[in-house]
């Protein structure tokens, strides 16, 4: 009998898709992702299921949506049981009032059916689903991040439950935990699932932040791969805004600085894979949770980087490579264009995998084994991707998107064929009544299938602020409606 390939599934944390060298980027240097895409197949219209990490990482790992698992924010509350790592208190910002919450509980992850099916499971880097510190279930080995997002030279390091402040920069910490795991693994019987998550290219973004090494490699680069353009009118404070000159070589340097040393990671797992002879028996998966707009459109963030809302394709569209060991010599380097999302990749990891599992009713992904298979194939029949953020739903079918905001806000439609930049809402367009409309009933359609009711998104009045409870628990949400018009009214009036 065959033996079951091993997995090592990379996911970074707010990379958009065009942010790497093989994606056509001029500036960023990803000598290794670009090596990993020349061995393998590049995906280039691939979707987070929520334009935000926690909700996300929630889809990734069930194959639910948000309106299903309820993870509807980032989760500002929940992380540790503070009270059991009083030494944590002399870490800047750790709330020593937090309290653990398995925000997942009652949903089953793809790493439970591959523990089922034989596979040794281990976890390096960042989690942020709930309860960080303790172990999840399917997971032999567990070395993680307590709260989430943290400091790249001061994380909090949770280390097989106990929680620690680290020594040294956290991409490499993740890096070497990475490469300790594959040595430990390989020389067991069992195939192993390695997933390393980095929180690279996650701001903080100053100079102290990232190595000097990587921050001179853009020393000189003029930025003309991202648009430089006026502040968006919804812009929020979610992360560093680059509204001045200078402030904008500052986040760009930091943030390519950032990919850069993560791209050094991914070559030292690539290196170690070889040298340990498991590069032929070995699937190896590159994505992220979301997308990043780096001034695109204006913007500086993610979907909650406006209000409402954004599900511009820099928010909502990721990087995803995947070699597989038999590849055929015709398709590696090559480049897919059909659609798939996020919730697709539990059935495809475990395909992949050779495990057998009964889908469950609310996952509505597809593998994309064939897509590996053959991309240059023709597109899956009717292929449609969907996004959800709070009250803001997206679907995407051929050339049109349609951004349906169910909180009175504006809405948005554009043809991407002729307007790929979204720079022209058609919204309202008579030319684009029907097209509209049909869009509208299959996207409240799909919805209703693969929604729970208490769950549904467009409940809640989610604002980007965080998720402090459980879906319909009190005070779930952290709104600060207030928030949002201050900090517009001071930057726009």
């Amino acid at each position: 009998m065959k033996r079951k390939p091993n997995i090592v599934f990379i996911l970074t944390d707010d990379q958009g898709a065009w942010a790497m060298g093989c994606a056509g980027n001029r500036d960023v240097k990803t000598p290794n992702l670009d090596r990993l895409a020349a061995e393998g197949v590049r995906f280039d219209e691939f979707y987070c299921a929520s334009p935000v990490c926690s909700p996300a990482r929630a889809s990734l790992v069930t194959g639910k949506m948000p309106s299903c698992h309820g993870v509807q924010d980032w989760i500002e509350r929940g992380n540790v049981d503070a009270y059991k790592f009083p030494h944590m208190s002399a870490l800047d910002g750790f709330d020593m009032s937090d309290r653990a919450i398995d925000y997942l509980a009652g949903h089953r992850t793809y790493m439970e059916v591959l523990a089922e099916s034989g596979y040794t499971c281990a976890l390096s880097g960042k989690w942020h689903l709930g309860d960080n510190a303790a172990k999840k279930k399917g997971f032999d080995k567990w070395y993680t991040i307590g709260r989430g997002g943290c400091s790249y030279y001061h994380p909090d390091i949770c280390d097989e439950g106990d929680m620690s402040i680290g020594q040294g920069y956290i991409t490499d910490l993740i890096t070497e935990r990475s490469l300790r795991y594959i040595d430990e693994l390989s020389g067991s019987e069992k195939p192993f699932y390695l997933s390393v998550h980095y929180t690279a290219p996650h701001s903080p973004w100053e100079a102290q932040e990232h190595p000097e090494e990587y921050r001179q490699l853009y020393a000189d680069c003029e930025f003309t791969g991202t648009p430089d353009l006026p502040i968006h009118p919804n812009q929020i404070r979610t992360c560093p805004i680059g509204d001045t000159k200078e402030k904008r070589r500052e986040n760009l340097t930091g943030y390519y600085a950032a990919i850069s040393s993560m791209d050094a990671g991914v070559g030292k797992i690539l290196d170690k894979l070889k040298e340990k002879e498991l590069a032929d028996d070995t699937i190896v998966i590159f994505t992220a949770d979301n997308g990043m707009n780096m001034g695109h459109h204006g913007i500086w963030g993610k979907g909650n980087g406006t209000y409402p809302p954004n599900m511009y394709d820099s928010s909502v569209k990721v990087p995803l490579i995947i070699r597989i060991p038999d590849m055929g010599e015709g398709e590696k380097g090559m480049v897919c264009h059909n659609m798939a999302s996020q919730y697709d990749i539990f059935p495809t990891i475990l395909e992949l995998a050779g495990c057998e599992w009964i889908p469950e009713p609310m996952q509505p992904g597809k593998s994309m084994v064939p897509m590996i298979r053959e991309p240059g194939a023709a597109a899956r029949e009717s292929v449609v991707v969907y996004d959800e953020y709070g009250k803001t739903r997206m679907i995407k079918k051929g050339k049109y998107k349609l951004v349906y905001r169910y909180g009175g806000e504006p809405c948005e439609f554009y043809d991407m064929a002729s307007d790929p930049d979204e720079e022209k809402n058609l919204y309202g367009d008579e030319a684009y009544a029907s097209v509209i409309s049909l869009m509208k009933e299959e996207l409240e359609s799909w919805f209703k299938q693969y929604t729970v009711e208490e769950m549904d998104a467009r409940k809640f009045d989610v604002r980007g602020r965080g998720q402090d409870n459980l879906c319909g628990e009190k005070d779930a949400f952290n709104t600060q409606i207030e928030y949002y018009y201050k900090e517009r009214g001071e930057q726009y009036k």
